[in-house]
């Protein structure tokens, strides 16, 4: 079996505390994950950590190993061309005035605007355009970013992390700020991407952001993998209370799960 990431007993540390501790979790190549669970539990610092942002603790005595792509060492920009990421912070750190188009291609640079010393080929072009219809965003193109609504600029980072053709998307909370029928269109969307043969790795606090293709589920808390397996077997009352430490009802909607407290609203 290809791998796509591999970790064995990684840790991150910041200011004396164990962010994450002791993570050992394999995704294969062409296999589609979400990983659940609630705000602060190390969710962010894991997609920081694949992305070569922040790098594992080093402990002689308890020695860990991290590999992405059958890898231990690599090249930053190789990796990040091999795997896209759609992220908040991402969509904050664009110029409002920059042109969704712009957007887009930065993705063939990894970086957050296309500058005068690089060349856009045609090639390039139209594949940033074909991304942009994949998205449903080719109308967008010629606009600035700062009046898109949330959904668009998701849409556009979206395509910007595709004009690679990344071998594993990863989506850290893809679906904060939507409502509830913008929600429904992008798990549809990202089903399709999946059919498509899209790897996808989604990162949320909320079961209905979850696609129903997705059918692994890593849950993350206080740092370290609380459980991981089937979405039936983790998507259950019992394991999603001890996941978020309250008493948690979940409920399956064709496909598309929902969470409330037992005696609370839903989520």
């Amino acid at each position: 079996m290809q791998w796509a990431l591999e970790l064995e007993d990684v840790s991150v540390v910041r200011d004396g505390n164990r962010i994450l501790d002791g993570i050992t979790l394999s995704i294969a190549q062409g296999e589609n994950v979400a990983v659940i669970g609630s705000n602060g539990s190390g969710k962010t610092t894991l997609i920081k950590l694949l992305r070569g942002d922040i790098h594992p603790y080093y402990d002689e005595e308890r020695p860990s190993a991290m590999r992405i792509f059958g890898q231990e060492r690599w090249n930053l920009f190789d990796i990040r061309s091999r795997m896209g990421v759609v992220s908040m912070d991402l969509q904050n750190m664009f110029r409002s005035d920059t042109k969704v188009f712009e957007v887009i291609c930065s993705g063939f640079f990894n970086s957050l605007d296309v500058f005068r010393n690089v060349t856009l080929t045609d090639e390039m072009k139209m594949k940033a355009y074909e991304m942009a219809v994949m998205m449903g965003i080719e109308d967008l193109l010629g606009r600035e970013i700062g009046p898109l609504s949330l959904g668009e600029m998701r849409r556009t980072l979206i395509a910007r992390a595709l004009v690679t053709d990344p071998s594993l998307l990863v989506l850290d909370e893809p679906m904060t700020g939507l409502d509830v029928v913008m929600k429904s269109k992008f798990r549809k969307m990202f089903d399709i991407l999946i059919q498509r043969g899209v790897s996808i790795v989604m990162i949320t606090h909320d079961l209905s952001d979850i696609p129903s293709s997705v059918r692994r589920i890593v849950a993350i808390k206080d740092g370290r993998i609380q459980i991981d397996g089937a979405k039936e077997d983790v998507l259950t009352d019992s394991a999603i209370s001890e996941v978020y430490g309250e008493s948690i009802k979940v409920e399956n909607h064709n496909g598309t799960y929902l969470m409330h407290l037992s005696d609370g609203d839903y989520q």
